[in-house]
């Protein structure tokens, strides 16, 4: 597969993730309640959410934890993005080439909110709609906010009565509020998982 394609898949990617963050910011407040997305079709719902951490909204305590996890994020989008040229020079299978793509697009996308984001934009707390350009960010380079908007409750549940500390509470699988961006990464590591012997075939 030619870098060509390959650095295609990224700009679509890049271009879907970015276009889709801006256009939340830009018209919606923060979604505070599950029941009261910004849409709702049954299973699919549309809401507003700022991580500002990693996944899961888990975040490096202290006062420079945000800024070490985005140093981190962006040696890792070095790493990836040599991984994707060393495999096309080496004439990688195609869903190894479309996988790292994938990975690395989803990353650089969710980079960009954390770097850029709080510069270019105003704050979207206290019911407020952000604003692109301000005179002042709502935080400092590389201290941004990924936007988060995509969310999939795919059923919920009742812990059964004898499970410990937990038993009889509700659940929804799967409560991830996330963004295309994750949707890349997480594509990215299922082909690789799923076609693993293609990708990485051994060698006689």
């Amino acid at each position: 597969m030619k870098l060509s394609k390959a650095i295609l898949i990224i700009i679509l990617v890049l271009l879907i993730d970015q276009i889709s963050k801006i256009y939340i910011k830009l018209n919606y407040t923060l979604t505070t309640d599950s029941n009261n997305p910004i849409y709702d079709l049954n299973k699919f719902k549309l809401m507003f959410y700022e991580n500002a951490g990693a996944a899961w909204g888990a975040e490096i305590p202290g006062e420079y934890g945000k800024l070490i996890l985005v140093i981190f994020r962006v040696f890792a989008v070095f790493g990836i993005g040599y991984w994707l040229w060393n495999s096309i020079k080496n004439n990688g299978h195609k869903i190894l080439i479309i996988s790292i793509a994938l990975i690395f697009s989803g990353a650089l996308g969710n980079i960009i909110d954390s770097i850029f984001y709080g510069v270019i934009f105003s704050g979207s707390d206290h019911g407020a709609v952000a604003t692109l350009f301000p005179d002042h960010g709502y935080a400092p380079l590389g201290y941004g906010k990924v936007v988060d908007m995509l969310y999939f409750p795919l059923f919920d549940g009742t812990w059964p009565a004898w499970m410990p500390w937990i038993g009889g509470e509700t659940f929804s699988f799967f409560n991830a509020i996330f963004n295309v961006a994750d949707s890349a990464i997480t594509i990215g590591v299922i082909l690789l998982i799923l076609f693993s012997k293609k990708a990485f075939p051994e060698k006689s």
